[in-house]
């Protein structure tokens, strides 16, 4: 079982970035391997502390796993643009350099990626009727995002020219200063990290290598979706800075609540309401279902109310199966209102006529009630 990474940092929840930053600096002081050199599970602790970092210290990914935990970072989650948690055990050096630096002469150099950043991921909010999600529907939307730059095919350059290494940290995109006993390692104040400079940049993007326009994309809804269901379009968010990898958009689907009908998983169920004749004399009515058809239900005499009719294969499809779900139907019994001297004088009639046998259960509650508080 995986720990959680609020404990490995041991830190509450509601830590603050300042907090996850001081608990980190000193776990990772007292676990860096050069001052544990040999110690396989010094290392081993490092690497967990510097990961439980690298995710929280992250607005969007310590939200995506506040929410679902270690499985937003797994089969394409969130987190990490589909690269799982185990991504980022190549920025372990990284991570904690963007605190201390080279420590005792054993930091690295990390490397220049020409400016190239990933765009960040795009969520969208849909909303669909009960009869979409029960058939499913192709949907066509309309969603604001950055795209590669047509100009300078996302370079950031005028055309004709191209980026140039930073002369301060030599395309690092980093640079150094003693200080003590550490070595500090900074972004660089030229080129902002990027380790290329543009001196010409396009006339479009601003050397962005993206711009903002609006793209209708097409979303296929499978039958059987659920309300809170998650479709993720790869590569389809926001385009990456100066010619890097795009991020992914996320349409989070919701439900409206229907008229009739309310759902349980596959099956759906329906309140109907009828007169107190039908149910005392029986009879039949028809309701309508969400496959266009309309099915019968039958009601024998003495129907009670609260009473369930099952129709099989009446529900809802399960995603991606041939299964099916059913409909339950259940009874509503109405009581008759403003009657009519003759409807009155028939009802007591009728009252006066009845037995124990024609409201057993009636008779029965009150028999029981009267032996068990010992009512005469």
């Amino acid at each position: 079982m995986k720990r959680d990474l609020y404990e490995t940092l041991g830190v509450a929840k509601t830590a603050d970035e300042k907090e996850l930053k001081s608990a980190f600096r000193k776990l990772a002081m007292k676990y860096h391997p050069d001052k544990n050199p040999g110690d396989a599970e010094a290392e081993k602790t490092f690497k967990e502390i510097s990961l439980a970092y690298e995710v929280l210290k992250d607005p969007q990914k310590r939200a995506a796993y506040d929410r679902y935990g270690h499985a937003a970072f797994e089969q394409g989650g969130m987190g990490n643009g589909g690269a799982g948690m185990g991504g980022a055990a190549g920025g372990f050096s990284d991570i904690f350099e963007d605190i201390f630096g080279e420590m005792m002469g054993g930091g690295r150099q990390r490397r220049s990626s020409g400016g190239r950043e990933r765009g960040a991921d795009l969520r969208y909010n849909m909303e669909i009727s009960l009869e979409e999600a029960y058939s499913g529907k192709t949907a066509q939307i309309r969603v604001p995002t950055s795209i590669t730059c047509d100009v300078c095919t996302g370079s950031g350059a005028k055309p004709g020219t191209k980026p140039t290494t930073c002369a301060t940290c030599q395309g690092s995109g980093r640079v150094r200063a003693a200080q003590g006993f550490f070595s500090i390692e900074r972004t660089c104040p030229t080129c902002h990290g990027r380790g290329q400079i543009i001196a010409d940049p396009c006339v479009k993007c601003h050397g962005q290598g993206r711009i903002t326009e609006e793209r209708s994309l097409s979303v296929n809804i499978p039958a059987g979706i659920e309300d809170g269901t998650r479709i993720r379009l790869s590569g389809e968010g926001e385009a990456g800075l100066r010619g890097g990898p795009a991020g992914d958009l996320y349409i989070f689907l919701s439900v409206k609540p229907h008229e009739f009908y309310q759902r349980d998983g596959a099956d759906l169920y329906c309140s109907v309401p009828i007169s107190m004749t039908t149910a005392a004399l029986g009879g039949k009515f028809d309701v309508a279902t969400l496959d266009g058809t309309k099915s019968r239900v039958s009601v024998p005499e003495g129907t009670q109310a609260g009473k369930q009719f099952r129709l099989k294969g009446k529900g809802m499809p399960v995603l991606r199966s041939s299964q099916v779900g059913d409909l339950y139907i259940q009874i509503q019994i109405e009581t008759p209102q403003k009657l009519t001297k003759r409807q009155r004088e028939l009802l007591k009639e009728f009252e006066e006529l009845s037995s124990k046998e024609n409201n057993p259960e009636s008779a029965g509650f009150f028999s029981r009630m009267k032996d068990f508080f010992d009512i005469e």
